[in-house]
């Protein structure tokens, strides 16, 4: 009987070790962090140099001017940004815990939330939808 429990509990041991090091593997291009483009309507946010883009898929991104693109003069209109997520690593564990709850049933609203360093702008629209 000791035989079996410890080839059982080896072969767990086994399985998830195997099973960590397939799901240390995945190089899918699904990350949540990186480079993104997106559209949607740039408002002032806050005071000084804060903005906030509520981009065409519903979330909403943090910006702040920075000298490569001019924000202020694109501020209420419908924009195309491109810029790299800040604090990827924490920004892509941030939004697996959201994925991760509202798969198991949490009503907590699950649309991506985050900070961008914009490093292009251009106006789509004078106006927001």
């Amino acid at each position: 009987m000791k035989k079996i429990c410890s080839r059982f509990l080896s072969f767990v041991i086994l399985a998830g070790l195997v099973c960590t090091w397939a799901l240390a593997q995945d190089t899918s291009n699904d990350s949540k962090g990186g480079v993104r483009n997106l559209t949607g309507c740039l408002t002032k946010h806050g005071g000084g140099d804060e903005y906030l883009l509520t981009a065409s898929d519903g979330s909403t991104w943090e910006i702040h001017e920075n000298s490569a693109v001019d924000l202020a003069s694109h501020a209420n209109q419908t924009v195309e940004v491109r810029g790299a997520v800040s604090n990827e690593k924490a920004h892509n564990m941030k939004e697996d815990a959201k994925d991760m709850a509202k798969d198991s049933g949490m009503k907590k609203d699950s649309t991506e939330h985050g900070h961008l360093k914009v490093t292009n702008i251009k106006k789509v629209s004078d106006s927001c939808q």
